[in-house]
């Protein structure tokens, strides 16, 4: 009971802390719901939902030590009004539903119930993006946030195909022995679903796959596939020695690189009843020495609601020069990857060109192709061994660098790409590395990012596309070998070739080491949400606390200490400032030099001391001078740092003179008259400081009385000065008893918030023509103990600059948060795509957000869409019944008759058109007596269908006014005729909200079913006007004033508009249709006009007959009077006679 108390406090003291919008790196994000959609949810897992062709089921519990706490948990806050709600998010959607507040007795679950097309209507199979669930008690109070990932199973490509033979635990196990690498490719848009291939040794051929869509959390999990057959089948002769190389799964493709040659899949959007088939890439004169040594490079970006200017693009190099007859040892294609193309133009044969290329990438922000070049020589087969190893063969040390390797030059070039091939064109001029760069291995996009990463002995950052590089990180004789991302949390890991992995954030320039790895044979992977994996043939390992996202302390340890085996001479500069001196012996080793100095990996990171005091280094200094001192860091003192007292150091308890002794050292002298106070050997590698003073690091005891000394200031050394006890004091920072200080990274020392709508860290927002956007972040600062700096604390990166115009505003608030607001507005008819990064620079790579890059496209939202208005209302009620009346009594809803077709201008008998209303293959066609009604009408639906239900109509298709879902269409609105004057309504609907239809929007209206019998009536400004003028003879129809916009029908039956917005205002395709049903009309044509015509002609004849008998003179009234009276007066002799 006094647990249930305690959670109870917690949630109303949580209750305060109620946010309007999410706030990152408060602290770790600790997973307190267990859910799940197949079953029943276990507890201390990640939640993993999935989404079927059916609703979507979930049950979730608070996690508590046993079930009835966790029950009793449940009670108390349903009964306060309390259930959790479920947050589905991705770039572009954020939904919120709720669980059931009602529970039954026996229930320890909270349960929701979601029908998939409250989530989702789309059923075609496609790259689409994973969701990120995130579940807290109550929507709106971030408290107990859960976070878990939903894939849509139905529609994600890969999981539609069966890819080989499925196999067996056990004969699995059997390839362990032969597996000498691993390869990952996982899914752009989905990260949890991917591939794990094995690379084998000679002793043993095949292509080997297992297949994960839960992020490879589980080893049991995994479906394993023998791939052999089909990639033989591809084979003309049979030839062995088959494994995999490489592999790359894109949006739609599967590459595989084998060492028999590069394999590329049938498009998985189409899937088959087959297994998934591949084709073989012709790359003339390589044989399978060349294909062993390949690589596949892959810039990875998610086409969830791709665009005409989203490609995907693979390139592979070879490691080899090309000879005369060769087009070149680098190639790359772009989906569906039947043509490869030389990653250097033919024309480029030349002389001041290198032939060796490293890597080459296609960045689809800029249009470019980026290389990574090599001067030629014989240092090409030592990158070969370094870059293409495998993990077998790991060393345990460093890789000795070679003057002649050192020699070489790298260069990193940028051209132009024009219909998706190289031209002559540098967008940039040609960025040379320094010599040091020696061993470049590859080149990396961060994903869904513009940050780009070229990695080896060096790692080098560019976030302009290629024109320039930072050096990030120098390993000396130590070389990455491989790179790992998550677009989720920014990390980026890189592996060396001792086994050291390195942890740094996307565009950071700060970065740590995060541990070791000592299996022979493995590779690291990152899930959806950013969990880091290493993978073995024999088991999958991560972090089993699920204490924080991105938590790497399960699988590497606790994080190693990143300082460096030598003193450090502490030099005061200010009360909270110092600067920390590393000593250098005179006699080190040149090569050995850089492991007793500070460099980039100390950047951002904490000094501890072993006894008590931490301070944070702000900057980092290489210098010749003074002697000993080769490099050195300014850091803030956090917390004091604990001096050497007397039972410690004797020698403090006397007065200190400074002297000279040579051009170099300095002797310390005591004067004091007590014996018990001296020198003594402990105090080797201490530190003196004296305020105001240079600090002096004793390296010798000569006497004890006497010490030899380096000052870290020279210039500023007190000689001939005596110092009395109490004024001058000693520091610790030696190693001659174990190194007496530490550097570790700093705790995470930023908060991130989101002012934004978007609750995602990975937004897509569209920028249409003419529009813009706002975004809004606040940078919360939480840096107890240390000052904060009176600089903005956020950069603002944009991809290409070109694209969009972009505006940052930013600003500190009382509480000395950094407040960001971006304004971004379209500039020119260009459509594109770029990527937009937060970046809190100062940031420690200790925190689980320190940058958000969104995307920002230069087009049209897939949400927005154009919407007529009706003149009146009809609730969906009414129209699944067919009846909705007006207050006269006349029902505004018809329902067409099956397989009806509107008339044409020759008559109500004689439809024209190809489009069928209320289509039923199975029963007659009205209407279809004449020839040129037979020749029309076409199924669009029921194409090849025999009966209506097979059809498959949705109940969206059959409301929808689309002409395309005709077949469906059952029901349309009804009118009387004439109708007159009837108002065009147009809306825009979109994320942000509705907006009318207006200028500059300019609009042409027709008829489907090409009808007549209408007209429309608009109001024309002049300067519309003008436009109208200029446009009509262009679109070759008329346009439209939308604003005012009213039609008359004189027609009957069924009419059938399209309205679309001229192109030149919007990126968007904006078309809308509507449909009107005349009623009750008068005779339709031609019968009005046949009644008309037969009228005039009887009336004509009439008056013509009068003429003539007024012309000749007869009465026909006289006639007929005389020959009425002459039969009454013969009537009667007629009867006497008989």
């Amino acid at each position: 009971m006094e647990l249930l108390l305690l959670y109870v406090v917690i949630l109303l003291f949580n209750m305060f802390d109620y946010s309007s919008g999410i706030i990152y790196n408060k602290g770790d994000l600790e997973s307190f719901f267990a859910c799940s959609s197949q079953g029943a949810p276990q507890k201390n897992e990640i939640i993993k939902l999935y989404l079927s062709s059916g609703n979507l089921k979930i049950q979730c519990f608070f996690q508590t030590e046993n079930e009835n706490t966790s029950k009793e948990i449940l009670s108390v806050f349903t009964s306060g009004g309390l259930a959790p709600s479920l947050g589905i998010i991705n770039s572009t959607y954020t939904g919120i539903f709720h669980f059931n507040l009602t529970l039954f007795s026996d229930r320890v679950y909270w349960l929701i119930d979601i029908p998939r097309e409250n989530i989702t209507k789309s059923t075609d199979i496609a790259s689409v993006e994973e969701w990120l669930v995130r579940i807290t008690l109550h929507h709106g109070l971030n408290i107990y946030t859960t976070e878990g990932t939903l894939l849509d199973s139905v529609r994600e490509p890969i999981l539609q195909w069966n890819l080989g033979m499925k196999m067996k635990e056990e004969d699995i196990r059997k390839l362990h022995p032969h597996v000498i690498d691993l390869r990952v490719a996982k899914c752009p848009c989905a990260n949890d679903v991917a591939l794990l291939a094995f690379i084998l040794n000679t002793t043993l051929d095949g292509v080997y796959l297992g297949l994960s869509f839960s992020g490879f959390w589980k080893y049991k999990d995994t479906i394993w596939y023998n791939m052999t057959d089909s990639i033989y089948s591809q084979l003309e002769e049979e030839i062995t020695g088959l494994s995999v190389v490489d592999l790359v799964l894109t949006n739609h493709f599967l590459v595989i690189l084998t060492s028999l040659g590069l394999f590329v899949s049938g498009d998985l959007r189409y899937p088959s009843a087959s297994d998934l088939r591949f084709s073989r890439a012709d790359f003339c004169g390589f044989e399978r020495v060349d294909y062993i040594k390949g690589k596949l490079w892959y810039n990875e970006k998610c086409f969830a609601n791709r665009e005409r200017f989203e490609v995907d693009y693979v390139t592979i190099t070879f490691d080899r020069n090309k000879t005369l007859s060769e087009a070149s040892s680098c190639f790359y294609s772009e989906e569906p990857f039947f043509e490869w193309l030389p990653c250097l133009p033919r024309i480029l044969k030349l002389k001041n060109v290198p032939q060796g290329v490293i890597t080459f990438l296609v960045d689809q922000e800029h249009a470019t192709g980026i290389y990574i070049f090599y001067s030629k020589g014989v240092w090409s087969k030592e990158v070969s061994m370094i870059a293409h190893s495998s993990s077998s063969m790991l060393a345990n040390g460093y890789v000795p660098m070679s003057n002649k390797t050192q020699s070489k030059k790298t260069w990193a070039s940028v051209s132009i790409l024009k219909n998706n091939q190289q031209n002559l064109r540098h967008k940039f001029p040609v960025f040379t590395f320094p010599l040091s760069f020696s061993v470049p291995v590859g080149m990396v996009f961060h994903p869904r990012s513009h940050f780009l990463y070229a990695y080896g002995n060096q790692v080098w950052l560019s976030v302009d596309g290629g024109n320039t590089f930072e050096l990030i990180a120098d390993f000396h004789g130590d070389v990455i070998r491989k790179s790992y991302h998550s677009f989720y949390t920014s990390d980026i890991a890189f592996v060396s070739q001792s086994g050291k992995v390195y942890l740094t954030k996307a565009g950071l320039i700060r970065y740590r080491e995060i541990g070791s790895v000592t299996d022979k044979v493995f590779t690291l992977y990152y899930d959806h949400l950013g969990f880091i994996h290493k993978l073995a043939p024999d088991y999958f390992a991560a972090d089993g606390s699920l204490s924080s996202l991105g938590n790497s302390k399960g699988i590497f340890g606790k994080p190693p200490d990143m300082g460096f085996e030598t003193a450090l001479a502490p030099q005061y500069i200010s009360l909270n400032e110092m600067i920390f001196y590393a000593y250098v012996p005179l006699t080190e080793p040149e090569e050995n030099i850089f492991m007793k100095t500070f460099n980039n990996i100390h950047f951002g990171k904490v000094i501890h001391s072993r006894k008590t005091g931490t301070a944070y280094i702000r900057k980092i200094l290489q210098h010749t001078t003074p002697k000993g001192f080769l490099s050195s860091v300014i850091a803030e003192i956090i917390e004091p740092f604990g001096l050497e007292d007397v039972n410690e150091s004797s020698c403090l308890s006397s007065s200190l003179s400074i002297h000279e002794n040579g051009s170099f050292f300095y002797k310390l002298t005591l004067q004091s008259k007590y014996v018990h106070s001296s020198f003594q050997d402990s105090d080797r590698e201490k530190t003196v400081v004296i305020p105001g003073y240079s600090s002096f690091l004793i390296l010798n005891i000569t006497e004890q009385k006497h010490a030899l000394a380096i000052a870290t200031m020279p210039n500023r050394v007190p000689l001939n000065v005596v110092f009395q006890k109490g004024s001058w004091f000693l520091y610790n920072f030696g190693q001659r008893k174990g190194r007496m200080w530490n550097i570790y990274s700093k705790h995470c020392n930023y908060w991130f918030q989101q002012h934004d709508d978007s609750l995602s860290l990975s937004a897509l927002k569209y920028i249409d023509l003419g529009k813009y956007h706002v975004l809004k972040v606040k940078i919360i600062p939480n840096t107890q103990g240390e000052r904060t700096l009176e600089v903005p604390l956020l950069k603002v990166l944009v991809g290409n600059p070109a694209l969009l115009e972009v505006k940052a505003k930013g600003s500190f608030d009382n509480t000395d948060s950094y407040l960001m607001e971006i304004f971004i507005a379209s500039k020119d008819l260009r459509q594109g795509l770029t990527s937009l990064a937060f970046m809190i620079w100062e940031a420690s790579t200790e925190c689980f957000v320190t940058t958000i890059v969104s995307t920002l496209k230069s087009s049209c939202s897939y949400l927005r869409s154009m919407h007529h208005i009706p003149s009146k209302f009809i609730p969906l009620e009414d129209w699944i019944k067919g009846i909705h009346k007006d207050h006269h009594g006349f029902n505004l809803i018809k329902t067409l008759p099956i397989n009806y077709r509107p008339p044409s201008n020759m008559g109500i008998a004689i439809p024209l058109t190809d489009n069928f209303y209320h289509a039923d293959p199975s029963k007659p066609i009205p209407r279809n007596l004449f020839h040129k009604s037979k020749k029309t009408g076409k199924f669009k639906q029921c194409a090849n269908m025999t009966t209506r239900k097979e059809c498959n109509c949705t109940n969206d298709q059959k409301f929808s006014y689309a002409v395309a879902f005709s077949d469906c269409r059952e029901k349309v609105p009804r009118f009387k005729f004439p109708v007159t004057q009837y108002p065009i309504s147009l809306e825009i609907y979109n994320k942000d909200g509705n907006i009318p239809v207006e200028t500059p929007y300019l609009v042409t209206v027709t008829e489907v079913n090409m009808r007549g019998n209408w007209k429309l009536k608009h109001t024309t400004p002049g300067n519309i006007e003008k436009l109208k003028n200029y446009l009509e003879p262009i679109l070759k129809a008329p346009v439209y004033n939308p604003k005012g916009l009213k039609l008359s029908i004189m027609g009957s039956e069924l009419f059938h508009f399209r309205v679309s917005v001229v192109p030149g205002v919007t990126f968007c395709d904006l078309v809308e249709e509507f449909q009107i049903y005349v009623d009750e009309a008068p005779l339709p044509f031609p019968g009005h006009t046949l009644i008309a015509v037969a009228a005039a002609v009887m009336l004509g004849g009439l008056i013509f007959t009068v003429f003539m008998f007024q012309l000749r003179n007869i009465h026909p009234w006289n006639l007929c009077q005389k020959w009425i009276r002459g039969n009454k007066v013969n009537s009667p002799n007629i009867s006497a006679q008989r």
